[in-house]
């Protein structure tokens, strides 16, 4: 699950979106549901939410990163602190058979996510992805090529777990970087991080673009055969030296999109970018002619409707391609296509809130549009390996149309 994530920071709340679509309908309130109540004949106990298994043809691994970029001074934090990131690299794997699972999101992180949401009886239910945590890479005569994801608005490093462990089980190292003062994540030393609001914090999406151009530097450490986290903690056998710097892509939704954007104006390092719905809403504007191949998933933020996009877009120099999922809302590039028709059903929402909440794209259908088209995308421009998928519409994804 998501939130919402328009840079404003006048917009509309995760919790405001939601309350209006369950106010629409006769959903039933959380507090009404917890436990047995999900256990009687018409409503079998649930156990976990479950997220689609990736279709590559490698085993996922997973580990975490404790990130400081000491050029960076926090004020929020006081003096002698610096920005202090979480990051979470997704891989192919081998033997992972005594490697955990990995959990969507650390228990802390979510239990404070779900109760910001309005969900927190929702918290046991929690889902597994496919990440075994330690697992060693798999290793080729091939360096990994990189993607760094960005999350959006109040949201969380796992909000695109669909989309993450899809390109890792195709042969990508994926970093999720979690933007301090703006997500849900969890330290190493226990402590819980949440969004801060009314407060002058490094949220904007600039920001975040600087926290994405220091995870590239990590990676290069990585590449180099160097541990870049603070605490030294051990890296799974055949990380240090298996990822390829010369190989980096960036992808981000919401703001992450409008972050990847402005990372990849600034750093000639990011090879390819892709934005998820991406308002392109920045102070000053963005600006500058960027020749490296860039595409456009629209959901609402279109070229038609957001000025920000079309100008963003008339500056695209180089391949470019935008994609735009028929039915599709804000929410609908993300895990909430994958998880939300599971609680609907537990809550008994209405057809016509689920449809509020994640839009009316077919939900199996924009799950299979999430692991294709990203795919796609950074095999044809980190790997050279042209995909049809890219050359126009397809019968096998009748909802995304090619937009000129």
């Amino acid at each position: 699950m998501t939130t919402t994530a328009f840079i404003s920071r006048k917009g509309m709340t995760r919790r405001s979106m939601l309350g209006a679509a369950l106010g629409a309908g006769a959903g039933v309130p959380l507090t009404a549901v917890a436990g047995p109540a999900w256990a009687g004949p018409a409503a079998p106990a649930a156990t976990r939410l479950i997220l689609p298994a990736p279709t590559g043809p490698h085993r996922v691994g997973t580990v975490q990163l404790h990130l400081v970029d000491r050029s960076r001074p926090d004020d929020i934090a006081g003096p002698g602190h610096f920005r202090e990131l979480m990051a979470t690299i997704w891989y192919p794997a081998r033997d992972v058979e005594r490697y955990p699972v990995a959990p969507w999101m650390p228990a802390g992180a979510l239990q404070a996510f779900l109760a910001d949401a309005g969900f927190s009886d929702l918290a046991p239910l929690g889902p597994l992805t496919a990440g075994h945590v330690g697992a060693p890479v798999r290793r080729t005569d091939r360096r990994l090529p990189v993607v760094v994801f960005s999350h959006g608005a109040h949201s969380h490093q796992g909000d695109h777990t669909v989309m993450v462990q899809e390109l890792a089980s195709h042969g990508y190292a994926v970093v999720t970087v979690a933007h301090q003062y703006d997500t849900y994540t969890e330290f190493p030393d226990g402590r819980i991080a949440v969004p801060l609001r009314g407060t002058q914090a490094p949220t904007l999406p600039g920001d975040f673009a600087a926290d994405l151009r220091f995870v590239l530097g990590c990676v290069e450490e990585l590449a180099a055969g160097l541990n870049p986290d603070v605490d030294r903690r051990k890296l799974p056998a055949g990380l240090p030296g298996s990822l390829d710097p010369r190989r980096m892509g960036a992808f981000g939704w919401s703001k992450g999109a409008t972050a990847t954007a402005c990372a990849m104006l600034a750093d000639e390092r990011i090879r390819a970018g892709l934005s998820l719905d991406g308002p392109m809403q920045m102070n000053p504007p963005l600006a500058g002619a960027l020749e490296r191949p860039f595409m456009m998933m629209s959901a609402v933020y279109t070229r038609a409707t957001d000025p920000e996009a079309a100008a963003f877009w008339s500056q695209l120099r180089g391949w470019r391609l935008n994609l735009h999922a028929q039915g599709a809302v804000h929410f609908s590039y993300g895990d909430n296509e994958a998880l939300f028709p599971q609680i609907a059903k537990l809550l008994g929402w209405s057809g016509q809130q689920l449809q509020d909440v994640i839009g009316s794209l077919d939900p199996d259908q924009a799950v299979k549009i999430q692991q294709a088209y990203p795919l796609a995308f950074f095999d044809e421009h980190l790997r050279q390996h042209p995909r049809h998928l890219l050359n126009g519409p397809s019968p096998a994804f009748p909802a995304v149309a090619f937009l000129p």
